[in-house]
């Protein structure tokens, strides 16, 4: 065991060496990519570990003839000596290589991460440029209009008001305006579906009530109340929109098409909160606040006279 032992020192301490003196040569190659050569202080850092583990173990011995190396496809300082009575230099070897392969790793990793980086900053004003140009070619596919206000208003009444508003209606209405209709609408014609979501408030206005309407009797309040009115009757102009219109190749459209039909969506919606009873609701309501309004008064007996 202590000969074979003896015969299989020199060739390690040979592949130790020969390690090293690459890793030597790796590292004062000029040539090599800056990245590559900052790996330098750690090759000359494993250089002097295998100096002074060739010392600790195996003294000053002098160096024995190698025997012939056999063609391989792996680097000689790759092949780990396989020594039975040295564990602590197999050890060690190993350290210095997996620090050696991490660290190469990593400045690998850096520098191509640099190079993306280096890649996406080039390319990011041609990137700005292309949205830049997106946003042109949208504005003037679709432009957006502009609405300029005049500076000046004119106040034209101003009325006081005592109105109790008691019932609110949300009515939504669809509207077909055309014009030039027939055989020949293609060329002349003008249509346009119109949306319309409209609202109608109604209730009793308080400014009617007059003194003789108002009469205290035996511990009772006698109200005779107006009749109830709508207020408000309008399109939301936020929810109500023209769906779609269609125009002949040889008109422009009428003017006042989408006017004429805002106006009949108006109609109509008033027409529908009549029809379903916006006034009758709106007097029982009234008549149910002003119940409670007149007892917190001190009048717990009302009636209303009709």
């Amino acid at each position: 065991m202590s000969d074979k032992g003896g015969e299989n020192a020199p060739m390690a301490v040979a592949k130790s060496e020969d390690f090293h003196r690459e890793c030597r040569e790796f590292a004062n190659d000029a040539k090599k990519p800056k990245k590559i050569r900052e790996i330098r202080p750690f090759a000359l850092f494993a250089f002097h570990i295998g100096q002074l583990v060739k010392r600790l173990c195996y003294g000053h011995k002098t160096r024995q003839p190698r025997a012939e190396k056999s063609f391989s496809l792996v680097p000689s300082w790759f092949i780990i000596p396989r020594m039975k009575n040295n564990g602590w230099f197999n050890l060690i070897f190993l350290i210095v290589l997996a620090a050696g392969i991490y660290f190469i790793v990593t400045i690998v990793r850096d520098a191509v991460n640099q190079t993306a980086a280096n890649a996406n900053s080039a390319l990011q004003p041609l990137a700005q440029a292309n949205q830049s140009m997106q946003t042109q070619v949208a504005q003037l596919m679709n432009p957006t209009p502009t609405i300029i206000p005049d500076p000046v208003t004119y106040i034209t009444e101003i009325r006081a008001l005592a109105r109790l508003e008691t019932i609110q209606y949300s009515v939504e209405k669809v509207i077909t305006a055309e014009s030039g209709q027939g055989s020949l609408d293609f060329l002349f014609g003008d249509k346009l579906l119109f949306v319309a979501h409209g609202l109608v408030i109604a209730g009793i206005d308080m400014n009617k009530i007059e003194p003789q309407h108002m009469r205290y009797d035996g511990g009772v309040l006698y109200v005779t109340l107006p009749s109830a009115e709508v207020f408000v009757a309008t399109l939301n102009n936020e929810k109500s929109y023209v769906y779609d219109r269609n125009t002949g190749i040889f008109t422009k459209g009428v003017n006042d098409l989408e006017t004429l039909a805002r106006q009949t969506a108006e109609q109509e919606i008033l027409k529908a909160a009549m029809e379903d009873g916006i006034l009758t609701q709106a007097q029982i309501n009234a008549e149910a606040y002003l119940l409670r309004f007149f007892a917190a008064l001190g009048f717990p007996n009302t009636i209303f006279v009709k």
